[in-house]
């Protein structure tokens, strides 16, 4: 079978080149190419590693790393609907099948997952022919993640307002995949906050009762309590299953956990980053506990890693490899700031309890000044070394 698509492709392929009857299409053409085969192309000159794993294929291990995350936030936006609807089909307080659930979750999921990729790509592809440049393949992973980070009530066209703006605005005039340093999920999802914060916030948004045109009680997530003065309803073994109202593929820590998994052992994720961000979390959560001012701060630390966005942000958006610091000593300084922020924000800032988000965008505004300090620190000690062997000898 691939030997006769690779045929087929081979076919029709000079029509697609400079010159040829459809040449104007040659950089559409090249990504649907590259994203079948592994490109023939290779370095001629200068340094250089040889490898089948070029950037789709990376790409396409994340999306395989975020699959267990997004399975169990469809299941969850049934469930939770099921939970707290109040009419046909659910009843109130009745947990519906598994089977029902991931339907349910699915069939609301979907739409979003569709408008995040064709207006996406739509605009990638675009500027991509206008520059005659080949299509950048980072937006596999982030027209996946933007839906998974935003509440199962978020209307289409706010999803595709956001959408548009995190590719144009906080990619694309930087010069697209490789060239931008916020990530572009986080700007999609900064941008629906500040644009639309009554979908995004609030008891009412976490609930998928309106597929079926039924009514239902609002869900506060933990967090929410917390920020209203109240102690989380849930335990810390329903935080880390994740069967708590939240974002749509957030909640669940063991799901998480699975997706860092595939990152580490695949390579793709940085090991030093992850276990930063929790180390920065855990240390400015155990400090407010020792300040204990009021019921936030005297929440145990681990809660913070189990609530809102924490792990998600940690394995899969503080790791990105174009906004983090790029070097090893950066990449734990980076990822410290970046969950002691986090934490930070959320306890001290009652209006926007979930601190991830804008801790992450900060770190990586900062992550090219942390590099250039890293960077900077290792050139003057290995210049005072130069010089003490200079007086030794």
């Amino acid at each position: 079978m691939f030997d006769n698509l690779r045929t087929f492709i081979d076919k029709i392929k000079p029509n697609f080149v400079k010159g040829g009857k459809m040449g104007w299409l040659q950089s559409t053409f090249e990504a649907f190419e590259t994203f079948a085969f592994t490109p023939n192309t290779v370095t001629t000159r200068g340094s250089h590693v040889r490898d089948a794993v070029d950037m789709k294929r990376a790409m396409i291990t994340v999306v395989i790393a975020l699959v267990p995350a997004l399975l169990f936030g469809m299941w969850n936006i049934g469930y939770q609907t099921s939970l707290h609807a109040e009419s046909w089909p659910f009843e109130l307080g009745t947990a519906a099948s598994w089977w029902y659930c991931l339907w349910f979750g699915f069939l609301r999921m979907l739409p979003l997952i569709v408008v995040s990729y064709i207006v996406g790509l739509g605009i990638e592809f675009m500027f991509a022919q206008i520059r005659h440049h080949e299509v950048n393949e980072g937006y596999l992973v982030t027209g996946l993640i933007i839906p998974m980070i935003v509440p199962v009530t978020t209307p289409l066209w706010q999803l595709a307002l956001a959408v548009a703006f995190a590719v144009v605005i906080g990619k694309e005039v930087f010069g697209g995949s490789g060239m931008n340093f916020l990530n572009p999920a986080l700007v999609a999802r900064a941008f629906l906050f500040f644009s639309y914060p009554t979908h995004m916030s609030g008891d009412s948004v976490w609930i998928a009762a309106d597929l079926w045109g039924t009514d239902a009680i609002a869900g506060a997530t933990p967090m929410g309590q917390l920020a209203a003065g109240m102690n989380p309803s849930a335990s810390a073994l329903d935080m880390f299953i994740g069967t708590i109202p939240g974002s749509t593929c957030e909640t669940s820590v063991i799901a998480i956990l699975l997706g860092a998994i595939v990152l580490l052992v695949s390579g793709i994720g940085s090991w030093r980053v992850m276990l930063s961000v929790v180390l920065g979390g855990g240390l400015m959560g155990l400090l407010f506990n020792a300040i204990g001012a009021n019921a936030y701060m005297q929440l145990p630390f681990y809660y913070h890693f189990l609530m809102g966005g924490f792990a998600f942000g940690a394995v899969f958006m503080a790791t990105d490899p174009v906004t983090s610091a790029q070097t090893n000593t950066g990449k734990w300084i980076y990822g410290f700031l970046i969950g002691a922020f986090a934490v930070l924000l959320r306890v001290l800032n009652p209006a926007y309890p979930e601190g991830m988000m804008l801790s992450i965008l900060l770190m990586n505004s900062f992550a090219p000044l942390i590099d250039h300090c890293v960077v900077a620190r290792n050139i003057k000690m290995r210049e005072r070394r130069a010089l003490r062997k200079e007086v030794q000898q």
